[in-house]
């Protein structure tokens, strides 16, 4: 199942991805609605009963059809209330049922050939018509195969990957349906079991990978290494990221979903950090067309071990605070804002007074004085620096 680079990709929600998606589906249901008739209706009038299974499992993958149809639909919708990271996950599930059913038709295939080789049971010889049905019966589904895989890996859609490989393993079986009919009309009647258990393991594994892919997914497995790097340079070559710690991804349907911590200057506004934090978003989603959306924390200082400044108070105990130790400071009253920097385990603080509360440079000096002196004991607060406007 090779393709492109994933970081490469087109991003799950691009609007052709469902149109394709779609289309591919529809071949394959108008495909196998005629393949069906014509296997029944001529294993029946050629007597072969292979034929007529064969016919029977090609109408169970018309409803396996309607199945990835049901999922491309619902699967696409946008986020609500009820699913805020949106209905990708349809998808996923699909593709976990899809991958049993392969498992699925492998166990059959197996259990069905060890029976005819137990029992030695020979074909009751057909008619030549039906060799020619299941060979064409054979070519058209690999021609599924290959269409279908096509689409799948331009968008990365590991359904339509199960539903490729259900087309394969359909053109496995109707391999196995020629070489029955081929032996029974040349006298070698157990070739088609042999050959049935041989590639039920190859059609076996594929649906187990298939569902351990999709149950990955559904337990939030973090994307390939290489996805991963390419997110982490995006995120780092962005101004005023100074690194980044607790890196998280997901994937939901075609899509990535990524939360990171970026550090930045301890002194910047909220807003300038807002700013940086949206660019390194927008980023993501631009520049690595798998991520659609992305959470991104700012912070100070490294947190991985949890926050360092939890059992630090918040403004409002700390204005209460000051209150008290500025009491007997009359030109504290004048006090017009106070900036708190929680950093290191401790509070710095700024604060800015009007230059009419001093009358000179002198007097400032010993207004900054008092103010550090008053604050000096609190065991949470650090640094103070006042300015004047």
């Amino acid at each position: 199942m090779s393709g492109t680079t994933p970081h490469t990709m087109l991003d799950a929600s691009d609007p052709g991805r469902y149109e394709a998606g779609r289309r591919v589906t529809l071949v394959s249901i108008g495909a196998n609605l005629v393949l069906t008739l014509a296997q029944i209706v001529i294993g029946v009038i050629g007597n072969s009963q292979a034929l007529v299974a064969d016919g029977m499992h090609t109408l169970s993958d018309l409803i396996t059809d309607f199945m990835v149809l049901f999922a491309l639909k619902f699967g696409r919708k946008a986020a609500d209330a009820e699913h805020p990271y949106g209905h990708g996950r349809i998808e996923t599930a699909v593709t976990m049922l899809l991958g049993a059913i392969l498992t699925a038709v492998a166990v059959g295939i197996t259990l069905r050939a060890g029976m005819r080789l137990g029992a030695a049971e020979a074909f009751i010889t057909p008619a030549v018509a039906t060799l020619w049905v299941a060979v064409v019966t054979l070519f058209a589904k690999e021609a599924l195969f290959h269409y279908t895989m096509r689409v799948a890996v331009r968008y990365d859609s590991n359904m339509l990957r199960a539903n490729a490989w259900h087309h394969r393993s359909d053109a496995i079986s109707s391999l196995i349906v020629v070489v029955g009919i081929g032996g029974s009309l040349f006298g070698f009647v157990y070739l088609d079991s042999v050959a049935a258990i041989v590639v039920a393991f190859m059609v076996a594994k594929v649906g187990v990978d298939l569902t351990w892919q999709a149950l990955r997914e559904l337990v939030d497995t973090a994307l390939a290494q290489e996805d991963i790097e390419a997110i982490r340079r995006t995120i780092l070559t962005t101004g005023g990221v100074k690194a980044l710690h607790l890196l998280r991804t997901r994937r939901v349907g075609g899509r990535a979903l990524v939360d990171v911590h970026i550090i930045v200057d301890e002194r910047l506004s909220v807003t300038e950090g807002h700013q940086i934090s949206e660019t390194v978003r927008a980023r993501l989603m631009n520049e690595i067309t798998r991520v659609a959306d992305a959470m991104v924390h700012i912070d100070t200082e490294e947190d991985i071990s949890g926050p360092t400044c939890l059992d630090l108070p918040l403004r409002d105990e700390v204005l209460k605070r000051l209150e008290r130790y500025f009491k007997d400071i009359p030109a504290a009253r004048r006090i017009e804002r106070v900036t708190l920097h929680y950093i290191e385990r401790h509070i710095d603080l700024e604060l800015l007074l009007p230059l009419a509360a001093v009358a000179d440079a002198a007097e400032a000096g010993r207004l900054v004085a008092r103010l550090k002196a008053a604050v000096g004991k609190d065991e949470y607060i650090g640094t103070l620096d006042v300015h004047f406007h």
